[in-house]
């Protein structure tokens, strides 16, 4: 009887992995469509200089996945070699993260002070603390809002005469922002431009756009060491088709080796959609109606 008992759960077992197969979280993918293997991807991206993750923002799956490649990634780097880069956190708050993950500032100072978006508590709190434990640096990337929102009604115009102390936490003034970047031309027509980035109302959108992207990449280039892999966390359309940072990147340190991941939803997790070719490096499709958190 025993006996019998121990074949059933051993069907049993079978039965769910056979429907965990069928029916799986998330499936990864190359650029080019054909399957990839996790554990192969992160031994490529803890070669990588930058590691940039496009994630949907209200994706409870992304940010799982994001915590496990943070950890894992940090199983194959040596200690002091793994850097936490977020697009969630400003330069002007940087004290505060930097207070924050050394574990001299408490988390209810924090949460009060450091402009954390609405889905901190339940999305990045969790990776926060992961680096907080793990003594990892933490760094805000991002451009203050105050000068993105006055650049988008007035123009990159509005900074030219900004002290010294607000010019550092921006990338290098002034910029030369390439309006034929496909991520700004496709801003462009999303945003009332005539065929043409310059066109229409677009072009101070882009510019606030390019703002942001180049304060990423210049803070992501600043903030690693030789030898670092800096893994960035980042809305995808910061960073798909190598765009965005990754353009700016270029500019900026054209030999760091970057890798991106893009996260992407489908009706079907079988194959990559042809409009999610060649977004990243590797490709996160997760199923469109997996749980969001707002």
């Amino acid at each position: 009887m025993r006996f019998l008992r121990l074949i059933s759960f051993f069907l049993l077992l079978l039965g769910l992995a056979s429907f965990a197969a069928d029916r799986p979280a998330y499936r990864l993918f190359t650029a080019a469509g054909p399957p990839a293997d996790y554990d192969q991807m992160l031994q490529e991206l803890a070669q990588a200089d930058v590691v940039l993750f496009g994630e949907q923002h209200n994706d409870a799956l992304t940010h799982w996945l994001e915590l496990q490649v943070a950890r894992d990634l940090l199983k194959l780097k040596k200690p002091g070699q793994l850097v936490l880069g977020m697009e969630m956190f400003e330069r002007d708050v940087q004290p505060l993260v930097a207070a924050y993950s050394t574990g001299e500032l408490a988390d209810t100072a924090f949460e009060r002070q450091a402009r954390p978006w609405p889905n901190y508590a339940t999305d990045y709190r969790p990776l926060l603390l992961f680096a907080r434990e793990n003594h990892l640096p933490i760094v805000g990337t991002n451009a203050p809002r105050p000068f993105a929102k006055v650049v988008a009604q007035r123009s990159l115009t509005a900074l030219d005469k900004l002290p010294a102390v607000d010019r550092a936490l921006l990338a290098p003034l002034p910029l030369k922002v390439d309006y034929d970047l496909p991520g700004y031309k496709n801003m462009a027509a999303m945003f009332g431009g005539t065929g043409s980035a310059h066109g229409g109302g677009a072009q101070n959108i882009i510019q606030a756009q390019a703002l942001k992207d180049a304060t990423m990449a210049h803070f992501i280039q600043a903030s690693r060491q030789p030898g670092q892999t800096l893994l960035h966390v980042n809305g995808s359309y910061h960073s798909d088709h190598h765009d965005g940072i990754v353009a700016w990147l270029r500019q900026y340190a054209p030999k760091l080796r970057v890798r991106t991941l893009s996260v992407v939803t489908q009706e079907q997790l079988q194959t990559l959609e042809k409009e999610q070719l060649n977004i990243a490096d590797f490709v996160v499709v997760v199923p469109a109606d997996a749980a969001k958190t707002y």
